[in-house]
């Protein structure tokens, strides 16, 4: 009995040492480090900063006699830049891409309003169709120090489209109910 208490003390002793050093995962417990790539920082800003990038706005309801609403708000420089696809992670130094000079034409394309209609959590409500044409005019430059110095400059333009549609609420034609919601949705 003694001998083989003696081997398992001495197995244990072995072991001991090669558990303490090297990637064991259970010696930090809690604070184990756990890799995180470095653009999830980058898309959890996105996501928490700009929210209401994919959300459809409920306005208040068309008034009869009135004129139609027309889409004026133009998507702002900083959606369109959003939207646009990504410059190339690079290495410093070695390749590095950016863009410079950049200008923005937008062009309404769509402007109509749909007869109303169910949606759900809404209710009964007119689709607003705005549709816009973004065309981004800029200089892709692309840079590289190693080897040899490099620096390419070359005009580049990407066109974007982009849907701000909204919804209007629709509660019939009696004007008394349309000037009451609209009061209650736009507190005047």
């Amino acid at each position: 009995m003694s001998l083989i208490r003696r081997n398992l003390l001495l197995f244990a002793l072995a072991l001991l040492p090669a558990g303490a050093v090297g990637c064991n995962p259970l010696n930090l417990g809690l604070l184990t480090p756990i890799p995180v790539p470095p653009w999830t920082a980058e898309r959890l800003e996105q996501k928490l900063n700009h929210k209401n990038d994919g959300r459809v706005p409920i306005m208040p309801p068309i008034r009869d006699g009135f004129p139609p609403p027309i889409c004026e708000d133009a998507p702002s420089d900083a959606e369109v830049l959003r939207a646009m696809p990504r410059v190339p992670r690079g290495v410093p130094y070695v390749y590095e891409a950016f863009r410079d000079n950049i200008t923005i034409t937008k062009t309404r394309l769509v402007d109509k309003i749909d007869p109303p209609r169910f949606f759900p959590l809404v209710g009964m409500a007119q689709l607003h169709h705005c549709h816009w044409e973004c065309a981004i005019y800029y200089d892709e430059l692309v840079q590289s120090d190693y080897p040899f110095p490099v620096y390419i400059k070359k005009p580049r333009v990407q066109v974007i489209y982009i849907d701000k549609d909204h919804l209007h609420l629709y509660v019939g034609s009696d004007p008394d109910t349309q000037r009451q919601i609209t009061q209650e949705l736009t507190r005047y």
